[in-house]
């Protein structure tokens, strides 16, 4: 049975978490394959709310086994505190896999991640300080720690001694900071850490490759968004892997023909945190009030987010970059109090233009968006569950998206709650 992909399709925030609890239903495996804990899922669940990190939303069903792929950086600390929250709400965790390969966040992963941010001053990239991009880098320069390598305590001081004495004569000689201990790092790792990891530390791609063989259905979970992707976003305001669909595969250990399906998630406007250009951004009392009714806060980290009119050029460009089959079309709801809708179907910069994202960066700091605008609803969508009660504005505005993106749209969210959705295509 082939695999399915939920990937983002703007700069993450789309609420990929509902959809993947809504798609977890029919699944036996879920799988995240990139990313860290700088990015979260919030799933409501009978009026309980449960924010993600690490852990795959396929872990809320009894049914299936989540997944911590290879592709992801795993600090153990956040992951052992992220499962015992979860079973103080009893939500039972035993079931959870982590990839023996997937890299490790370390102590001078968060104080590099610190202190280069507030080097950079005004050009900062606007990370979430978590170590996300260093753990990566150090995966790039072959010299990261890996998961397996905390059930090999001496393996595990060999790397750790080789890459601190880098690691402290930078932060020392560079930045003015303290060394970081290699026997606190090594008590706390092997001596507290390690213990509660092992039991779930597992060949995942073995395990993927057999539930494949026999006729599971595998949900691959992404973190951030298309526009956040290393190679494909807007950098170097972008994240530090590769969130777009072709990363499933690298980050799961999984091939493209594994995988028949791929359902774009994208908000009914658009969203970003952190720096980095946004042409539809909104500074005016139509972005507060995305912000307010889309309650658009960082579900780790607390950070308001910036809001704009939806950007279907980005939407086209998702699409091609990832194949993407369907889109699923989240907080319809939060537009309810507009009277008029804009959609950006173009760019224009120096007179010429764009119905595709600009590849120079000089062209896509200049843009201006070129908008379409439709009518309103104005109505209270919380309470539709089926198309047919949707207002006639409602639906044309996601038939223009759809139109606009070339796929079909499958699913309309409205509302935050686990059964707040309407099919809207087959």
């Amino acid at each position: 049975m082939p695999a399915t992909v939920v990937v983002g399709t703007q700069w993450g925030d789309e609420g990929k978490g509902k959809l993947t609890d809504l798609l977890a239903r029919e699944m036996q495996l879920v799988v995240r394959y990139q990313g860290g804990h700088n990015a979260g899922h919030t799933i409501v669940v009978d009026g309980e709310t449960f924010a993600l990190q690490l852990v795959p939303s396929g872990v809320l069903y009894e049914h299936i086994t989540p997944v911590i792929g290879n592709g992801v950086v795993v600090d153990p600390a956040v992951l052992i505190d992220e499962i015992d929250t979860l079973a103080a709400k009893g939500i039972d965790c035993s079931r959870l896999k982590v990839s023996g390969n997937a890299h490790l966040i370390m102590p001078y992963h968060h104080e590099l991640d610190r202190v280069t941010e507030r080097y950079l001053g005004k050009n900062r990239l606007g990370t979430t300080k978590r170590g996300i991009g260093p753990a990566y880098a150090d995966k790039a320069a072959r010299v990261g720690l890996r998961v397996q390598d905390l059930l090999d305590p001496k393996i595990f001081r060999q790397k750790l001694d080789v890459a601190l004495k880098e690691k402290n004569a930078v932060l020392a000689k560079v930045y003015n900071r303290l060394p970081l201990s290699a026997d606190d790092i090594v008590d706390c790792y092997l001596g507290q850490l390690a213990p509660r990891i092992e039991p779930m530390v597992d060949d995942t791609v073995a395990l993927v490759h057999d539930r494949l063989s026999q006729g599971s259905n595998i949900l691959l979970e992404g973190a951030q968004a298309t526009f956040l992707d290393l190679d494909h976003g807007t950098y170097p305001f972008v994240t530090s892997s590769n969130p777009c669909a072709g990363g499933a595969c690298t980050g799961s250990g999984i091939g493209p023909r594994d995988i028949s399906r791929v359902i774009g998630i994208a908000k009914a406007y658009v969203t970003r945190v952190g720096s980095g250009p946004f042409p539809t951004e909104l500074d005016d009392d139509h972005g507060a009030m995305m912000v307010d009714r889309g309650n658009e806060f960082g579900t780790n980290t607390g950070r308001r987010r910036r809001a704009g009119w939806f950007d279907a050029v980005m939407l086209r460009h998702a699409v091609h970059l990832n194949s993407l089959s369907e889109i699923a079309l989240t907080k319809l709801d939060v537009l309810d109090g507009f009277e008029t809708l804009k959609v950006c179907v173009a760019y224009e910069a120096d007179g010429v233009r764009y119905e595709h994202v600009p590849y120079h960066q000089s062209v896509l700091h200049q843009i201006r968006p070129v908008y379409e605008e439709l009518p309103g609803w104005r109505t209270d969508l919380s309470r539709v569950t089926a198309l047919s009660q949707l207002p006639k504005e409602a639906r044309d505005y996601v038939d223009f998206l759809s139109t606009q993106a070339g796929v079909p749209v499958s699913l309309v969210g409205v509302g935050p709650g686990r059964e707040q959705f309407v099919r809207f295509a087959a």
